[in-house]
């Protein structure tokens, strides 16, 4: 990995009267640095950690020590170097090839009481990874920013233990947050207050499972209320529903704190327009007839969601497999409705490819090939393989037909599709072929 810059006495010689002093033998300039491997973090951030710059002075050691230093940052599982000539010049290319750690979380500090804005400055200065509010979890890095976030405590007139992990935050999601070495009470109890549309009942069955036995913040608690609570009201159309107070006591009866929340219900609301807005692939009329959104009805944020979804599927089976459909809502309080202004993000079309026949003969293999619609070229339709499947055994197409399987995998690179169908039984009877198996593609 490592190209050291030999054979520099064979160039030819400059200007003496012009030429700089040469440095030490085996260090030289750096002409220019380049960073490879990286994603989450920029060529700037990574060189401003390895401690490497282009006019710098260096060879081996400097390169070696902005390897370790990289290491040593918790950031990169790997990280490699290699330096060599530029050509015309008395100096060096170098690049460093990184790979990133994967587990990397969204930063949170709980209970320190002092500006979050103002700790979060501080160690922006101090690490230049920490530019995008995320670390990665390794316990090196932990280690440096429990001492960076006690440093500036202490400077504060706070002096206490605090520790750093990875924690549950929203419902699957994590965080790494940074607190005080005394365990946050559990929430062991919940409790509403204020609510008359929903039962009590409900409402702790949706709220038990993502807030009991967690660690108690009030900024958690409230993830997890908009999370679990709020689409239950929303499915009623009670779009305003609000969490005005949030009191957390010591529990009489358990250990852990009591909650009780007062639940603001606000109105009912209906839906208003449905609109798309800038381009889709497929003519908005017909995405909007499949997500059959019901202008005037409540506005049930359940069954919005059920028409997005359908208008994903009709996306796909036009081969946008990674399409996405993002609302934005338009809440009128005067007339009380809920208009939706949609985006669609199809996302590039994948097409079939190649389809391969397993467990048939010539004639009733050349069948399936002429009674399967989703030609070469053609948008690929990820539920058609399974529906045709079905269809065949719904026609009888086969007699004695066993047990029958399709795959297909997918080439990202060029976007295409290739499908396997695995039949087993007896192939079809002479003159039985093909009365509806292509259907519905």
């Amino acid at each position: 990995m490592l190209a050291l810059g030999l054979g520099f006495g064979q160039a030819p010689q400059p200007d003496r009267k012009k030429a700089p002093a040469a440095p030490a033998l085996g260090r030289w300039p750096i002409e220019s640095l380049k960073v490879e491997g990286n994603h989450s973090y920029t060529p700037e951030q990574v060189l401003a950690v390895a401690g490497l710059k282009v006019g710098q002075v260096a060879g081996r050691p400097e390169f070696d020590a902005a390897r370790d230093r990289l290491i040593a940052s918790g950031a990169f599982d790997t990280v490699s170097y290699k330096f060599a000539p530029e050509p015309g010049t008395r100096g060096y290319v170098g690049a460093l090839t990184v790979t990133e750690v994967e587990q990397v979380y969204p930063v949170q500090f709980d209970d320190l009481h002092v500006s979050e804005r103002d700790l979060t400055a501080t160690l922006k200065a101090k690490d230049p990874l920490f530019a995008q509010g995320k670390l990665p979890a390794t316990q090196p890095v932990f280690q440096r920013y429990v001492k960076w976030v006690q440093e500036y405590l202490a400077a504060k007139g706070i002096h206490e233990k605090i520790i750093g992990g990875v924690i549950p935050g929203r419902p699957g999601e994590f965080v790494i947050s940074f607190h005080p070495d005394i365990p946050l009470p559990a929430v062991a109890l919940i409790h509403f207050q204020g609510n008359q549309v929903v039962s009590q009942a409900i409402l702790q069955d949706a709220i038990q499972g993502a807030a009991v036995g967690m660690p108690y913040t009030e900024d958690r608690f409230r993830d997890a209320l908009n999370a679990s609570v709020r689409p239950i009201y929303e499915a009623r159309g009670r779009v305003r529903v609000a969490f005005p107070g949030i009191k957390a006591v010591p529990s009489k009866d358990v250990t852990g704190l009591d909650v009780t929340v007062t639940v603001d219900e606000g109105e009912t609301y209906k839906l208003g327009k449905v609109a798309i807005d800038g381009p889709t692939p497929l003519k908005p009329e017909e995405l909007l007839h499949a997500g059959d959104f019901k202008t005037g009805d409540l506005a049930n944020f359940d069954k919005v969601n059920d028409g997005l979804e359908r208008m994903k599927k009709a996306l796909r089976h036009a081969g946008y497999m990674n399409a996405q459909v993002t609302p934005r809502r338009t809440i009128d309080d005067d007339q009380r409705t809920v208009a939706l202004t949609l985006w669609v993000d199809a996302g590039t079309q994948y097409t079939m490819r190649t389809l391969t026949i397993v467990g048939l003969d010539l004639d009733a293999e050349a069948e399936i090939n002429r009674i399967w619609t989703m030609k070469p070229g053609k948008p690929f339709n990820p539920d058609y393989p399974d529906f045709f499947l079905k269809t065949v055994k719904e026609d009888g197409l086969f007699d004695n037909l066993g047990k029958t399987k399709a795959e297909f995998k997918i080439d990202e690179k060029d976007h295409t599709a290739d499908v396997t169908l695995t039949f087993s039984g007896a192939p079809p009877p002479a003159g039985r072929g093909g009365r509806r198996g292509g259907r519905g593609n």
